[in-house]
């Protein structure tokens, strides 16, 4: 089995002809105030399961804090079946949208996801404080003709 990857994003979704397409892979955000608050964003989780792999496995993603604590779990589960040789491993893929994510201070966080016994370190999130006068700056912007 193989963690293929994990991340956090805008957005993300399967498309019939089995392609992932994704949108606003995160890395950094930028909050007024701690604890902040995102309204919204997706998660993306795919595995890929060796040939021997078959039945039920359980899967747990975790956004863990910059103190070691877990900010936000995502238990589910996966039904794996065999593949004749000639055809791709199984895979299962998991786009799972999150709403209202609280992260309740700044600091380094990471997606650790657990499969059958292991654990996988998943890519880094920096949540950092704006600095007052960019906050200020939003707060008082002209709204975009663009929007």
């Amino acid at each position: 089995m193989d963690l293929q990857y994990v991340f956090l994003c805008d957005d993300a979704a399967e498309n019939p002809d089995g392609k992932l397409d994704a949108r606003g892979i995160l890395h950094d955000l930028l909050a007024p105030g701690f604890p902040a608050v995102q309204e919204r964003m997706v998660l993306v989780l795919v595995i890929e399961w060796g040939r021997k792999d078959q039945g039920r496995y359980n899967l747990k993603a975790e956004l863990v804090g910059p103190d070691g604590g877990v900010v936000l779990t995502v238990d589910g589960h996966s039904d794996v079946q065999a593949r004749p040789p000639e055809r791709p491993p199984a895979r299962t893929r998991l786009v799972m949208p999150l709403e209202k994510v609280v992260f309740p201070k700044a600091g380094k966080y990471f997606l650790r996801v657990i499969v059958k016994g292991e654990r996988f370190r998943g890519p880094s999130l920096h949540l950092q404080e704006m600095e007052v006068e960019t906050a200020q700056g939003l707060s008082d912007a002209a709204p975009s003709e663009d929007l």
